[in-house]
């Protein structure tokens, strides 16, 4: 490419006004060339330029307009390369100063290609802007500021339609929350730690370990065909339902913090409500989709019977912990498989209602989560012994951090001053040690996720498939609503701990064992098969098939 200046003397008509003109620049070769059998080329001592200017008759308020020459060549049909150039507005590049003519110097126009096609001397050809070439239409700088923003704009679109986008939004999304969530709990747990007086690394310790087990299920269960998935989820909903039971058997459960929801499982504990809100989705999806199927969702009853009762069940069994913050993720769980299943309007409103009637009563009638609720209303009391300290402390940790935080492990909440900061209260001590910006980011990952899953869901093959990643979508995003949401006060404390971030080897496997899930639907989406199939063998069958290679020279 060669910048070639304009001649000084050239001037535009100042009857020029704002449409396109059209000009031309014929580059011709030169005989001596041809006759050496070499390919003729664009040089400085035998190029020849011309420039034309196409008159305009039309004039706005008696001032002409600057132009800018854009080129763009094409080959025409004698094998000539013809360099065409359009004008456009520079007043804004350019000071316009007041006269009659106007000069075009510090101005260039760029010349491509390094040769020129055969022509004899004496031939010119005509080519106007725009005629079956389409110039300028691939250079960058053309158009207006909202024209490239509108481009660009297609191209992030067109980014976001291949098959495998929604694949890569979630393992990416997956990774980054697991990450952020081991940083988090070595940050937070240490003090807590080393008051029980154990090691300051016995629950980053223990937090690896579940990531450790659950990634494999979670890569098992995204190579798994839905089929299976279908085949799990009765035995899924007998072992959420058998495990609830254990906790509710005095001897048998495993307190903490005066209240038993956990069974022990050899040295650890693991708590069935996590895994009932996965059995609830599962089996929900694999009922509907059945009854899908045979034609019975037509009428809005078959929607409710069994599903109902079931979730009911589950509802109860969690309750009898004094679990509310998992209760309502349950009835979450049961309108997302209601709502994308089809329930009519009018129907589903009523339903809304009858279960917040129910809630209302089963918390005045037996004390389920009032004192904190009661708290909520009432944030002026904000004593050590209330119910409004946690919070409390989580809105100060979440304002001391301002816009990029204190640091990784400089939160002061993290010393006893805010109870749960592994847990239940994680993002205050996010939004202390990494600012407004960290939070943001935490919740832009959430809003991503989301929109994975929902891009999932729309575009699954079958009916199973679309209604499980929806729910399970609804499930992990509303869940970290709620948890946000109870940290910077706009709901009360419900104890549900942030997807993925949270210390927790139960929250941390089952969400991963879900993700998994909508990892399968997405790469069964339309086109993602073949997309996988162009991508060729993964990472592990190359790692295998090299050290094959290694072996065999070494034999």
């Amino acid at each position: 490419m060669m910048d070639r200046r304009i001649h000084p003397n050239v001037r535009s008509d100042p009857s020029s006004a704002a449409n396109y003109r059209t000009s031309r620049i014929t580059a011709r070769s030169a005989r001596s060339a041809q006759s050496c059998g070499r390919a003729p080329t664009l040089s400085r001592a035998r190029a020849v330029t011309s420039l034309r200017v196409a008159p305009h008759t039309a004039r706005r308020a008696g001032r002409a307009r600057p132009v800018r020459f854009i080129p763009h060549e094409a080959r025409t049909g004698w094998g000539r390369r013809v360099i065409a150039v359009e004008l456009r507005d520079t007043r804004r590049m350019f000071r316009v100063r007041a006269g009659g003519a106007r000069t075009l110097e510090g101005m260039y126009v760029r010349v491509g290609g390094s040769g020129v096609g055969a022509a004899e001397d004496g031939e010119a050809g005509d080519l106007s802007v725009g005629a079956g070439l389409g110039v300028g239409a691939g250079l960058p700088w053309r158009g207006s500021p909202g024209a490239l923003a509108r481009d660009r704009v297609r191209a992030a679109r067109a980014l976001l339609d291949r098959p495998l986008t929604s694949y890569y939004l979630i393992v990416g999304i997956t990774t980054l929350l697991l990450c952020l969530g081991l940083m988090m709990v070595l940050s937070t747990a240490s003090y807590t730690d080393l008051a029980q007086g154990e090691s300051p690394y016995h629950d980053f310790e223990w937090q690896v370990v579940g990531i450790a087990v659950g990634l494999p299920i979670m890569w098992l269960m995204a190579r798994s065909s839905p089929r299976l998935f279908r085949a799990m989820a009765y035995p899924l909903l007998a072992i959420s339902i058998i495990g609830l039971g254990l906790t509710l058997i005095p001897g048998v459960a495993v307190k903490h913090n005066d209240v038993a929801r956990w069974i022990a499982i050899g040295p650890i504990t693991f708590q069935p409500s996590e895994l009932a809100k996965l059995a609830l989705a599962v089996w929900g999806a694999d009922l509907l989709a059945r009854k899908e199927k045979m034609g019975m969702l037509a009428d809005w009853r078959h929607m409710l019977v069994p599903l109902m009762p079931g979730a009911a069940l589950l509802a109860l069994l969690v309750m009898a912990g004094d679990d509310l913050g998992t209760t309502s993720i349950l009835v979450v769980i049961f309108l997302a498989l209601l709502w994308f299943a089809g329930m009519p309007t009018r129907v589903y409103a009523a339903l809304l209602i009858l279960i917040g009637l129910v809630l209302v009563l089963l918390i005045v009638a037996r004390g389920y989560g009032t004192s904190r609720i009661t708290s909520f209303l009432n944030p002026s009391s904000t004593g050590l012994t209330t119910d409004n300290w946690q919070p409390t402390q989580g809105k100060y940790a979440l304002g001391s951090g301002g816009l990029f935080g204190v640091g990784l492990g400089a939160s002061k909440e993290q010393w006893g001053y805010l109870p749960e900061d592994s847990s239940d209260f994680i993002f205050a001590i996010i939004g202390e040690e990494l600012g407004l910006v960290g939070t943001l980011v935490v919740t832009a990952l959430y809003g991503g996720l989301a929109y994975a899953g929902l891009r999932v869901a729309r575009r699954a093959p079958d009916s199973f498939s679309r209604l499980a990643a929806a729910t399970i979508t609804a499930w992990i995003v509303i869940q970290a609503v709620v948890n946000i949401g109870a940290v910077i006060g706009v709901f009360p404390v419900t104890g549900v701990p942030l997807p993925l971030v949270s210390q927790g080897l139960s929250s941390v496997l089952v969400t991963m064992v879900g993700l998994g899930m909508l990892m399968s639907f997405a790469r069964r989406e339309p086109g993602a098969s073949q997309a996988l199939a162009a991508r060729g063998p993964g990472m592990w069958p190359r790692v295998l098939s090299w050290l094959g290679r290694v072996t065999q020279r070494g034999t």
